[in-house]
């Protein structure tokens, strides 16, 4: 695996007179020569390289713009990515500075059975909610850089054209809240009843994710359109996506999910959190919206990777997975007595209301662990489909959040957030203290460790065998909610896909 750093590639491209200078400052014998040289060079240094920071795509892919034959591309966007539009009133739920009800999906055993009036429709390319605030880009840039700089054109899966086979991209919006497999069988049927339209059933796409669209795009390639076994069965990738999916550019994807995810199920999640410019009203996946959603759920730190501190900010051992760990700190609003008192009302007519909010967790937290685990198995060696990872590591990421005891208040209180508080001896444990222990380098929602699904790996004889074999990786500084947008991983993107051209 080759791990390349978008800082290194702006130094590649500095000017030759940087090395010039470089030299002479060796060169040089007396110091007030070397200290003329070196502000020569931090002149031209600075001018010149922060120049030739931000990547000009436009010439960069002049040629792969010209050149026809291109492989098609499937872009996935991330949760929150995806318009949801009531299939009834034809209104458009997300993304909207208003809403017209407060339900989400039924909250029952029956996982599958969780259905609404929502159905996917566009992906956001951008968000204004009212005149007088400002426009929010989401995944505009992306689309743009394909279409403008990489020479592809969007088309429809429905209708493609006759030359929908090459120098083209679908975008798979999708009902992000839902279960993950459900949206890579949904996935893996889209490509199929295309390549039948196109009449090209040896044809391969590339994959451009971002995020949660990823992890979708890992599972259609290892299961196709099968389903998670029922119980224990054992998880055996068939690859059956491989004939559909040449390699997957993953963007800031939570290989090994993420702890924002379990904070989402505790205080909700903003898309504009992750983006330079804020707009409250964007502030719609509430947590009671996030405990409906199994994809929330599966977003979840992987088994391996969970961490969690407490009082004294020493690891605390505990199963993320197991209902009776969240029913003990009274995570999600479903151990809210508000919460339970709404929804036993809603629910009068079942005796066993209250204990089914227990059951239905119980059953989302299985769900979750088992699409964790199938993404686990496989092997190296036989791997038919590239995976390349792009993302941050330049963001404080929230990786271990803290527990302890409100003596005075008599309940545990789980920090998501690092503020200051005292520990059972009185000792004063600060911000700074809990900023250190709590974040790791990532994008502000990723880490870098679970990008690169460095804590999955098992020991088999002597052997260290890592579950997640990348092509190469890239890494940049820009925000989870920005990384499409940022040029240097755009160019890195574009350069994995152009160069195949079919035949």
């Amino acid at each position: 695996m080759r791990f390349v750093s978008s800082s290194k590639l702006a130094l590649n491209r500095a000017p030759k007179l940087f090395l010039i200078f470089s030299s002479t400052v060796r060169k040089a014998r007396r110091p007030e020569a070397a200290l003329v040289a070196l502000f020569l060079m931090a002149a031209v240094s600075s001018s010149c390289i922060s120049a030739h920071r931000t990547p000009n795509l436009e010439n960069i892919f002049a040629e792969s713009r010209a050149r026809t034959g291109k492989r098609p591309v499937i872009v996935i966007p991330g949760i929150l990515g995806s318009e949801l539009i009531n299939s009834k009133t034809g209104e458009v739920v997300w993304p909207s500075a208003f809403r017209s009800s407060d339900d989400g999906l039924p909250m029952t055993p029956n996982l599958e059975g969780n259905h609404d009036d929502l159905v996917p429709g566009k992906i956001i390319e951008t968000v204004r909610l009212a005149r007088a605030l400002p426009e929010v880009y989401v995944y505009r840039d992306l689309l743009e850089a394909l279409r403008l700089y990489a020479g592809y054109r969007e088309a429809d899966w429905n209708n493609p054209g006759t030359d929908g086979d090459k120098d083209t991209f679908y975008v798979f919006a999708y009902d992000w809240r839902r279960d993950n497999v459900e949206n890579a069988r949904e996935l893996f049927r889209r490509i199929e009843r295309l390549k039948a339209t196109l009449h090209r059933d040896d044809l391969k796409f590339n994959v451009i994710a971002h995020s949660m669209g990823g992890l979708i795009a890992r599972y259609a390639a290892m299961y196709g359109n099968q389903d998670l076994p029922q119980g224990e069965a054992p998880l055996q990738p068939t690859w059956a996506g491989a004939q559909h999916i040449s390699k997957i550019v993953m963007i800031g994807v939570p290989n090994e999910g993420s702890a924002d995810a379990f904070a989402t199920l505790i205080a909700g999640y903003s898309i504009t959190e992750g983006l330079r410019r804020r707009v409250p009203l964007l502030n719609k996946l509430t947590a009671e919206d996030a405990v409906r959603s199994p994809a929330v759920f599966q977003l979840l730190p992987h088994p391996a990777s969970v961490r969690f501190l407490d009082e004294n900010l020493k690891p605390l051992p505990l199963d993320l997975y197991d209902v009776e760990v969240w029913k003990k700190y009274g995570w999600s609003p479903i151990y809210t007595q508000e919460f339970r008192r709404r929804y036993t009302n809603h629910k009068s007519e079942s005796p066993s209301a209250e204990a089914d909010l227990d059951v239905y967790l119980a059953a989302m937290l299985k769900r979750a662990r088992r699409f964790q685990a199938a993404l686990d198995a496989g092997s190296v060696a036989n791997q038919p489909v590239a995976l390349l990872a792009m993302g941050g590591d330049c963001e404080e990421t929230l990786n271990s959040p803290v527990l302890y005891r409100d003596q005075k208040e008599n309940r545990w209180v789980t920090l998501i957030r690092p503020r200051e508080f005292r520990n059972s001896s009185g000792q004063k444990i600060s911000k700074r203290q809990l900023t250190e222990a709590m974040y790791a380098p990532g994008d502000g929602r990723v880490t870098r460790k679970s990008l690169l699904g460095e804590n999955v790996l098992t020991m088999e004889g002597h052997e260290t065998v890592i579950h997640l074999p990348l092509t190469y990786a890239v890494f940049g500084c820009d925000l989870h909610g920005q990384l499409q947008r940022n040029k240097s991983l755009q160019d890195n993107a574009l350069t994995a896909i152009v160069g195949e051209i079919l035949k």
